[in-house]
This record gives C-alpha cells, structure tokens and sequence, in this order.
C-alpha cells in the first residue's frame, strides 16, 4: 500500500482548520462535527506518517553503521536494528488500519440498549454490571451517557432493561487515535452476552449460564427516515418510579407506537411531555433504520458474512467465565483475561483486536 506525503496531508489538514474557523460551518452541529473528526483522523494520520519517516531514516543510518570497521559500533548497531524493525511494523499496521475508509455511520452517536435475557435476576445483575462497564468506558473516551429510559429488578438492583444515548462532543481527544465514534467502536457488542459466575446467592458453590442481549442503533438525522404522522400512535400517561410529587401530577410519559412496523417506543426521563416525544422519535428512527438495514443486508444473498459477525442481536458473541478469569469473543476465537478490569471499562484490549480483524476482513476482500 501506498502511503500519502505528509506535505498533501498538511494542506488537507490546514484546509479543514480554516472550515472550522469558518463561522457558516460553526452553525452547523451535524457538520462541525464531520469536519472536527475528519481533522483528529487526519492529525493522528499525520503524527503516524511522520514517525514513520523517522524510522525509515534511522534505519538506513543503521545499515550504514553495520559497515563499520568499528566492531563496537557495529554490535549497537546489531542491536538497535531489530527494535526499530519492530517499530516500523507495527507503524506500517497503524497507518494502513488509519487509511481504510471507515464505514459511514461509525462516526455517530448510538442508542445502546441492554436487556436481560435467560437467567432471571442474574442476567438482570449483569446487564446492570455490563452497563457500568460501557459507561466507564464511555466516561474514559470523553463522551456522554444518558439514560433514556430503565427498568429495574426488584430483588437484586439489576436492569431488566436499559436504553441510553451515548455521545461524543465536537472535539475528543481522550482516546486520538485509538478508537471510532460510539458506533464504530460499540457496534461490536451487538449480539448475546453469555456470562458463567457463582451468583452471591448460591450457596452450593454451582456456577450458573446467564445471557444478556445487547443492541447498539447508530442514531439518524429527522431527514434520513421519514415518518409519516398518521402512521404514529401516541399515548400519554403518569411517570412511575423516582419523581417525587411530579409523578403524581403529570402525564409527562410519552408511548409512540410506528403502525406500519408495530415498532413501540415509551420514555419517561423528562418532565417535559414535549422533550419525551423528541427523544422517543429519535430511538424510534434508529430502530427503523436499524430493521430497514438488516432487511437490505438479506436481500444482498452474495453478501459475505463478516468475521466480527452480523450484529444480529440473537447471536451469542461472546462468553464471560468468571470462575476461569477468561472472556472469549467467539467471533474472532480469541480470549483475554483481567474480568475485573475489563468491568470497570477497560475494553481497549477487546475492542483493538475486533477493529483489528474486522481490518483484515476488509483487506481480504
């Protein structure tokens, strides 16, 4: 693969500056933030390209300096050869991961939605665990959470069932480099969750089988689907749960239901009716497109089948043996270890291996 000079991505890269000064584009929230990301990837691209060159030049100053008459200097130079040859490939792995084209809703905020599936109150509690685990790491990467809507086990603390607006603001720079948006970095959690653990109330020591599903729905604009009012059903009704007297007082829970598509939508996180509606419409269209999209990708019979996965939500991904220390991505067949670590939010190792092989996935086609 062809690399690009350094000088063109400079002039790209000053050419975005001056986009982002311009104050027509600074009105537009949807496009500052196009251009704002296409700046950090064009940087870190840059950073990358030119610590390349020093690399390639050092090497050459090597191989000149295994020619010395020297024998000292020729043994420092046996030995700085192969670390900068180690250097230079992983440098030449990071450049070309930063030159494919990322797929076009990655840069976008998602809807993520965690529900408990088989297992009762223990798939409850580790829905609420992996949750926590996806906020820390949302936390880390400097983007936003909020809760849209919840429901809670009674007898462990758990979520039968958790919908959140994750988001990332103009400007993030925790993770440059590093990581997507929220979608193409959250998109490989689509699927069933499997978790193998002692539950704190069993008193024989026996492990049990849990799943969790989770779905990941990169958010559209008004404009991308269009919904038609007279295929809307929209029910008001009381907030239950913490509120306070408001609760009591306002119908400020808002239920729409999609006819055509019998797709439900209810949301209680705001006092106002007005603000539910809005959010309601926004998890309505994701959920849309998200169906509208899995229905494209069934029709298109000759499709491949990715190596991390179709994203079906009914697809067992991947396995958390907590007795073992070990969670597997079935996958892509690889595991890791530090549980503990990875449910405080350190996915970075998980996440870096999926976008690895989805890399490759791409390059072999």
């Amino acid at each position: 693969m062809q690399f690009p000079a350094t000088e063109e991505l400079e002039r790209d890269l000053q050419g975005l500056t001056d986009r982002l000064n311009n104050p027509a584009i600074r009105a537009n929230a949807s496009q500052i933030k196009q251009v704002a990301k296409e700046a950090r990837d064009k940087e870190y691209l840059l950073g990358l390209l030119k610590e390349y060159d020093t690399v390639r030049r050092e090497l050459v100053e090597i191989g000149g300096l295994l020619a010395s008459p020297e024998a000292d200097i020729r043994a420092l130079a046996e030995q700085d050869q192969p670390q900068l040859r180690e250097r230079e490939q992983g440098l030449i792995q990071k450049i070309e991961a930063a030159l494919i084209p990322a797929d076009p809703p990655d840069a976008r905020d998602v809807i993520l939605e965690i529900r408990a599936g088989a297992g009762g109150e223990e798939a409850a509690l580790f829905a609420q665990e992996l949750f926590r685990a996806y906020t820390r790491y949302a936390e880390n990467a400097g983007w936003a959470v909020h809760v849209v809507s919840r429901s809670d086990s009674q007898e462990t603390g758990g979520f039968k069932e958790v919908v959140a607006e994750v988001s990332a603001p103009l400007r993030s720079e925790s993770f440059a480099g590093q990581i997507s948006g929220p979608f193409g970095t959250l998109k490989f959690e689509r699927g069933v969750h499997r978790v193998q653990r002692i539950p704190k109330t069993e008193k024989q020591g026996r492990v049990h089988t849990s799943t969790v599903t989770v779905a990941v729905l990169p958010q559209v604009e008004e404009t991308e689907i269009e919904i038609r009012s007279e295929d809307l059903k929209v029910d008001t009704y009381r907030a239950s749960g913490a509120g306070g007297q408001h609760v009591n007082k306002t119908s400020s829970a808002v239920r729409v239901t999609h006819l055509p598509t019998n797709t439900v939508v209810a949301v209680q996180d705001e006092r106002s009716q007005h603000k539910n509606r809005d959010k309601a419409m926004k998890i309505l269209r994701a959920r849309i497109s998200e169906a509208q999209e899995e229905e494209r990708a069934k029709k298109e019979a000759a499709e491949r089948k990715s190596q991390v996965g179709t994203g079906d939500r009914s697809e067992k991904i991947r396995t958390y043996n907590f007795p073992q220390d070990r969670i597997t991505d079935h996958r892509i067949k690889q595991s890791w270890g530090n549980i503990a670590g990875i449910m405080e939010g350190e996915f970075l190792p998980l996440f870096k291996d999926l976008r690895e092989a989805e890399r490759q996935q791409k390059f072999a086609t």
